[in-house]
C-alpha cells in the first residue's frame, strides 16, 4: 500500500486487529524503521503509535476538528499530557513575569498545574476545545502554551457569527525566537480556515510590548482601546482589543 502520500495529513486508520486510530500521520521509511526498530517495512506514526504497512486494513484522509496536532517550521502544537505539568509549573508557574499583565496563573503550584493539565485533557472531547502545548522541534520540550477559549455563536447583522478568544505564553528560555508569532499564525489559520470561525479576538495590556508585537505580526488588528480597562493587583492598564480577521 502506498502510504507515503498520507505524510503530514490527518487520517483514520483501521488496522487488522480491529483498532481505529485517528490523527496526524507521520510517514516512516523502511530504512528508518529498520535502523530504529528492526522493522522490515515502512509505516506511519500517529503520535506515539507506530502502525506498520502490513498492519493497515484501510486508511483515509479526514478533516480534523478541535485540538488537532499542528506543525510549523520549528514547532509542534500538540495536546497536553499529564507529564507536562511539572515543566509548566517550573517554567511558567514560578515566574512572576509570566502573569504580570494578566494576573492569571493556572500553574502557580504543582497541584494547580496538574489540575489545569487534566482539565484541558478532559476537554478534548469537545470539538470547540483548543488547547495546545508549544513543543519545540517536536522533542517533547515545553516551550509554551497556546489556546482558544470561550467559543460562542452570536447573531451579527442577522447572520450567525462564530467568535473565540486566543491566548499564549512562551517559556522565558524560548522567548525572542519568534515562536509565539509562528504558533499564533498557525492557530489563526486553523481556527478560521479549518474550523470556520469567523472572528478570533485577543487582548493585552498596553504596556505589554512583547505581546502587542506578536499579535500584530500574526496579522491581528487593533480594533479598540479600553482606557484603564485592565486591573492586575494594584496596577491598572489600558486594555488593547485585537481581532482576526473580523470586519
Amino acid at each position: 500500500m502506498d502510504i507515503l502520500k498520507y505524510d503530514k495529513k490527518y487520517v483514520r486508520i483501521k488496522d487488522k486487529y480491529g483498532n481505529t486510530i485517528l490523527g496526524l500521520a507521520r510517514y516512516a521509511s523502511r530504512e528508518f524503521l529498520e535502523c530504529e526498530f528492526g522493522g522490515d517495512e515502512d509505516g506511519i506514526f500517529i503520535e506515539d503509535n507506530l502502525i506498520y504497512n502490513s498492519q493497515i486494513e484501510s486508511i483515509e484522509e479526514i478533516v480534523p476538528h478541535g485540538t488537532a496536532e499542528l506543525w510549523t517550521e520549528h514547532l509542534v502544537l500538540r495536546r497536553y499530557r499529564p507529564d507536562d505539568a511539572e515543566q509548566l509549573y517550573e517554567y511558567l508557574g514560578k515566574d512572576p513575569a509570566m502573569y504580570k499583565y494578566s494576573g492569571w496563573n493556572p500553574y502557580a503550584t504543582l497541584d494547580m498545574a496538574k489540575e489545569t493539565v487534566q482539565r484541558f485533557i478532559e476537554s478534548y472531547d469537545d470539538e470547540h476545545s483548543y488547547s495546545w502545548i508549544i513543543d519545540a522541534n517536536g522533542d517533547d520540550v515545553v516551550a509554551g502554551t497556546i489556546g482558544a477559549y470561550d467559543y460562542k455563536r452570536v447573531l451579527d447583522n442577522n447572520q450567525n457569527s462564530d467568535r473565540i478568544e486566543v491566548g499564549f505564553s512562551v517559556v522565558p528560555g524560548w522567548q525572542g525566537r519568534g515562536y509565539a508569532t509562528e504558533a499564533l499564525k498557525k492557530v489563526l489559520e486553523y481556527l478560521t480556515e479549518n474550523e470556520g470561525i469567523s472572528c478570533v479576538t485577543a487582548w493585552c495590556a498596553a504596556e505589554n510590548i512583547a505581546s502587542k508585537k506578536v499579535l500584530e505580526k500574526s496579522g491581528m488588528s487593533l480594533v479598540h482601546v479600553e482606557e484603564q480597562g485592565l486591573t492586575v493587583g494594584d496596577r491598572t492598564y489600558d486594555k488593547l482589543i485585537y481581532e482576526y480577521p473580523c470586519s
